[in-house]
């Protein structure tokens, strides 16, 4: 082998539909079942622990002829802040996201409050998000703070 690293693709490459790159290793299968991958007939590709220099390790998830609605997108955020969108169509890369949790959820997460209103009566549920870093929403309705690994979602 010469001085030149050869480079080689680790996951084959995408006609059209959505990489999903950069996700923590640990948050990848928690990714994958939140995002109902084993309900699907597209082709996907999942590949987890590739070197990453950003991150030293992490997780992709390369779904064929998938397109992500806005709602799909802030589930992904609630467990793996920071990850990059790819939108591919026709083997190029024709869109780049950087996720990030929303300032409000709707809809997304349950209330882990029992006597909360969004679980008595038949009405879309509400957080702010009060702390992006460490993913702390608030119930707009009972005002709970839910913690990262409290929250439940739907």
């Amino acid at each position: 082998m010469s001085s030149q690293k050869k480079k080689e693709l680790q996951v084959a490459a995408l006609e059209n539909g959505t990489a999903i790159d950069h996700i923590p290793p640990e948050h990848l299968f928690k990714v994958a079942s939140l995002l109902g991958l084993d309900k699907m007939d597209n082709t996907i590709t999942i590949g987890n622990n590739f070197h990453s220099k950003k991150m030293g390790r992490k997780g992709v998830i390369k779904i064929a002829d998938k397109f992500f609605e806005e709602d799909e997108i802030n589930r992904i955020a609630l467990i793996a802040p920071n990850v990059v969108l790819n939108v591919i169509r026709d083997y190029e890369v024709v869109e780049k996201k950087k996720i990030s949790l929303p300032s409000e959820l709707k809809g997304i997460v349950k209330c882990n409050n029992p006597k909360c209103i969004t679980n008595n009566e038949p009405m879309v549920s509400r957080f702010q998000v009060v702390d992006k870093e460490r993913g702390t929403i608030k119930c707009c309705y009972c005002e709970r703070k839910i913690n990262k690994e409290d929250i439940i979602i739907k």
